[in-house]
């Protein structure tokens, strides 16, 4: 068995004091019981079988009493295709052509920087009926951030950006960079009339020196794609563009449709 801490697939051969602390840790969140906020920092994932919804290191019950969600109903053959665009690296024009192809609908997650340099494809996004969330103004460890109004300016920011370069609202959506939270952030983005995204199926595709074949992803995304999947992947990899319209042509062929974060 593996988990995955921030898309990294990390193999359960540490010492013996981490094994046990790791076991019980996982034991709470499969009990349904709420896990510590000193056990949150950055996001992870536990897939105990592919094909099955695997473990957040926080559990479902526990995140929703701050509206946040990494999961949908895993009842229904449905997926949540999200996206973080941290900067327009050529590939979300041919991702945007390749989802109104298959009329499928995505969550975009962006920062300022992206909003500023590439405004037309910020626009689209929303025009085409995507959700416009919020990845923070500038990328930042949110998880550092325990002052309320240093928080806040990082989400408020880059609704006030959006708001000019684009004419329109951000959705009330925000995805803590790097998977980097606290319970305090959970506590704030909900203040703040956000609801907190993390996701329950991703690979490491932002390596731009080290982009996945169309094997190496498949490989990776296909064996674990699991009824309620939400999926993160990053808009600049090259190799996303490429497989993508396969990707989701296979996924509808295994029986999955897709909805939006609204349904969750």
């Amino acid at each position: 068995m593996y988990w995955i801490v921030n898309g990294k697939r990390v193999l359960s051969v540490a010492g013996a004091g981490l094994i046990l602390l790791t076991a019980a840790f996982w034991s709470l969140a499969r009990s349904g019981a709420r896990v510590p906020a000193a056990a949150a920092g950055d996001w992870g994932l536990h897939f105990p079988k592919e094909g099955r919804p695997p473990t957040g290191n926080a559990t479902a019950d526990f995140l929703a009493e701050y509206g946040a969600v990494f999961l949908g109903d895993t009842k229904q053959s449905r997926l949540y295709l999200t996206f973080d665009a941290g900067y327009e690296n050529g590939y979300t024009a041919s991702i945007l052509d390749t989802l109104k192809k298959h009329g499928v609908p995505a969550a975009f997650f962006l920062v300022g920087h992206y909003v500023e340099s590439a405004p037309d494809l910020a626009r689209r996004m929303h025009e085409e009926g995507h959700i416009v969330g919020n990845h923070t103004y500038h990328h930042p460890d949110m998880s550092a951030l325990t002052d309320k109004a240093a928080f806040a300016e990082e989400l408020t920011a880059l609704e006030t950006r959006y708001r000019e370069v684009t004419g329109y609202e951000l959705s009330r959506f925000y995805r803590p960079p790097q998977g980097k939270y606290s319970e305090q952030n959970l506590a704030l983005a909900q203040e703040l009339g956000y609801r907190t995204v993390f996701w329950s199926l991703a690979y490491v595709d932002w390596r731009q020196d080290r982009q996945p074949t169309r094997e190496e992803a498949l490989g990776k995304l296909l064996p674990r794609t699991h009824a309620g999947a939400l999926i993160l992947l990053h808009t600049t990899s090259k190799t996303n563009a490429e497989i993508l319209d396969e990707l989701l042509t296979k996924w509808v062929e295994m029986g999955y449709t897709f909805g939006t974060l609204d349904e969750l």
